[in-house]
């Protein structure tokens, strides 16, 4: 319960859903936690964080680091999503979305990559999506920005491994959050779209922000010293199931 203890756990996008997940599981095992998220987390130390602000993201960083004395475990955790085929996005929300959801989680990493190398306990662990490796209609944009944190992920694992920092990510189905709550207000029917991306799940179900949590920690625990370059899929089986019924 306490594989955690006095190691401090930088958390992107950690005000809500599997962000704020994370930081009560990291906390509940004995973890230092850090969020740095555009809005507070009124349980855990917070900083308010822009990630594509790159002053911001050091700044918070500084902060966090100067705050518990060091940083041992980033979860680069914060995006946002994007509806749409590659004719229905404009050349803005492809740069708003690529500069959050991919070049955020490099200045994070950036910037914490020198308090990570003073730790004995580093690791990375970013945020994925099965968007990443199947195709799903409507979801260009979303797809690409998170096929690049996938390929980003492996390259960081390669490019630091040898200085002790494993780098993992974390790869969701549809999750049972405030943020797909908001992308479901949005349909025409959001009753039935949730109906039917339950319905899309093996599980019969959303996948809920704990059980991402607990994958994130999984792939961050000390233990695990040789899990490195590796993507674990939290997705109730939609991404490597095909259920003939």
């Amino acid at each position: 319960m306490h594989a955690f203890e006095g190691l401090t756990v930088v958390i992107s996008g950690g005000a809500s859903g599997i962000g704020a997940a994370a930081a009560d599981a990291f906390a509940a095992r004995g973890a230092n936690v850090a969020v740095v998220d555009l809005n507070p987390n009124e349980t855990h130390w917070s900083h308010r964080c822009d990630v594509s602000d790159d002053h911001q993201v050091r700044g918070a960083v500084a902060a966090a680091a100067e705050h518990f004395g060091g940083i041992d475990i980033l979860v680069n955790n914060a995006g946002i999503g994007a509806v749409g085929t590659v004719e229905e996005n404009s050349d803005k929300q492809w740069f708003r979305v690529l500069d959050v959801n991919l070049l955020g989680m490099v200045r994070l990493a950036r910037a914490c990559l020198p308090h990570l190398r003073e730790s004995e306990h580093a690791a990375i662990v970013n945020t994925t999506s099965i968007a990443a490796t199947a195709g799903l209609v409507g979801r260009a944009l979303y797809s690409a920005s998170k096929g690049a944190v996938h390929s980003l992920t492996l390259a960081m694992a390669a490019d630091h491994v040898a200085e002790g920092i494993r780098v993992n990510a974390v790869s969701p189905g549809t999750a049972d959050t405030p943020w797909v709550q908001r992308l479901l207000d949005q349909s025409e029917d959001p009753a039935a779209e949730r109906a039917r991306l339950e319905a899309r799940q093996p599980t019969g179900r959303l996948v809920s922000a704990e059980e991402v949590a607990a994958a994130i920690l999984y792939l961050a625990d000390p233990a695990n010293k040789s899990l490195t370059g590796a993507s674990l899929a939290v997705d109730g089986g939609v991404g490597g199931l095909r259920i003939v019924r």
